[in-house]
């Protein structure tokens, strides 16, 4: 037995969005046995954009019962049967999470249309229900109305259950390990299986071949499937608009880094956030203080003048700081290492000469720190990072020149590198932003010994 259904709602993302009108057919797989139809009360206003769409307004639905009145009779009218509808996941969620706000469970097996139709009417060029319907010849009266979309969806259920092997198909669609319910409705689940299981990006495409979604994964079919798992607002309307997957390698995962960040900044994804935010700057700086000594530390950039170097959390700082300390035989203590304390004792520092002690001459000890300071404020690396390919028979670089992010390429395992020219033809220059001098110079703080200085001649 099957419920086909279908609701409208104030729209307000899923989960704020308040059913206005459901409809529910039930359905025996060739007539139907039983209508429940009926106006929602949402309890808050219909925004004027939902009202052009469905013509429901505040004044429709003044009178009309709230979902908690209703929930009884939905909950007995689909007890037992499959929960079908076009778009499933929509319909479902919404009344599920309505549910859940009252205290009770909705579950049930489900089956989407749009899925169905993919598989067993293929080569369409769109399966939106208005649009399916023209195309197959549905009658569809009161577009946008919860029954006309429901007895639109019933007539497009019944022809599906008239395809040859149907029965194996649905089979397939009900079988839990299955994950047709899972995907999105209008992906094909050939994007999905050609995906690999290795590092790299992914590029989610809505139905224009927008790029609405950019992101990275050591394993980007694991990574791909977790998003469609994932039932959060975001997640679920993102879905709703992915048509398309596609994908690039990686090798190793800080190209993937270098690759999305760069995707995000030229493409502008509307569902991404993370890179669109501003990064927060610190800043190492020096100054003396009253006994004469010279002090490194970091603060927010804006508090300094004037920065030695600009790094992108305090985390960074700190490791920056300690590479600093302990390659120069500085003090963790007049370097911000250590707060509150007399003498430096820091676990990962050698202990100093001894200017936290008396036991060195301030002038010897400034000098230390002035041939640090030289060499944070001219460090103008020229190095490589070499790290794994796509495959076995490459490797992946990542080129520093001149202190600056130059690029990223891939080059034959066998290829030599002694300096720039050596390799400019595998490197994709790549303009250098806040993101990716952070995810490089991360990376080099690091991974000091990973680090292949070249000539930039």
């Amino acid at each position: 037995m099957y419920c086909i259904v279908d609701i409208e709602t104030t729209g307000n993302g899923i989960k704020g969005n308040k059913i206005t009108e459901i409809s529910i057919f039930k359905y025996d797989g060739e007539r139907i046995i039983d209508e429940f139809t009926s106006l929602v009360n949402p309890e808050c206003e219909i925004p004027y954009f939902i009202t052009g769409l469905t013509g429901i307004d505040n004044a429709l639905v003044r009178n009309a019962p709230t979902i908690a009145e209703i929930a009884p009779t939905i909950l007995s009218f689909t007890e037992g049967t499959i929960f079908v509808a076009h778009s499933v996941n929509f319909d479902y969620n919404v009344i599920k999470n309505e549910f859940k706000e009252l205290g009770i469970s909705f579950v049930r097996k489900k089956l989407c249309t749009v899925r169905l139709s993919r598989t067993v009417f293929p080569g369409y060029k769109s399966y939106s229900l208005g649009k399916l319907c023209s195309t197959i010849g549905i009658p569809l009266e009161n577009r946008h109305r919860a029954r006309g979309d429901a007895h639109a969806t019933v007539l497009l259920f019944q022809k599906i259950l008239n395809t040859p092997k149907i029965d194996e198909t649905l089979k397939k669609f009900l079988n839990a390990r299955s994950q047709e319910a899972t995907f999105p409705p209008s992906l094909p689940k050939t994007h999905y299986e050609k995906l690999p299981e290795k590092t790299g990006i992914y590029l989610f495409k809505n139905a224009k071949g927008e790029i609405i979604y950019a992101g990275k994964a050591k394993n980007i079919k694991k990574r791909v499937l977790g998003h469609f798992y994932d039932k959060s607002e975001k997640e679920i309307q993102m879905c709703r608009h992915t048509e398309q997957i596609d994908y690039e390698l990686a090798g190793n995962e800080l190209v993937a880094f270098l690759m999305e960040s760069y995707a995000i900044k030229h493409y502008y994804p509307m569902y991404n956030r993370a890179q669109k935010k501003k990064v927060p700057a610190y800043a190492i700086f020096n100054y003396e203080d009253r006994d004469g000594i010279l002090h490194l530390a970091f603060n927010k950039i804006k508090n300094v003048p004037r920065p030695l170097t600009t790094l992108y959390s305090i985390t960074e700082c700190r490791e920056f700081l300690e590479i600093i300390c302990s390659s120069y035989g500085l003090c963790a203590k007049y370097c911000h290492l250590q707060e509150g304390i007399s003498y430096c004792t820091h676990f990962r520092i050698p202990q100093c000469d001894g200017i936290c002690r008396g036991k060195e001459a301030v002038e010897d000890y400034n000098k230390k720190v002035q041939d640090a300071v030289y060499y944070i404020t001219n460090n103008k690396d020229n190095f490589m990072i070499r790290d794994k390919g796509r495959d076995a028979m490459e490797d992946a670089l990542v080129i520093v020149q001149d202190g600056q992010y130059y690029g990223y390429g891939f080059v034959p395992k066998e290829t030599e590198v002694r300096s720039l020219e050596d390799i400019m033809a595998f490197v994709i220059p790549q303009k250098e932003t806040l993101e990716t001098k952070r995810l490089v110079a991360s990376y080099a703080l690091k991974n000091q010994g990973k680090l292949i200085p070249f000539n930039s001649q």
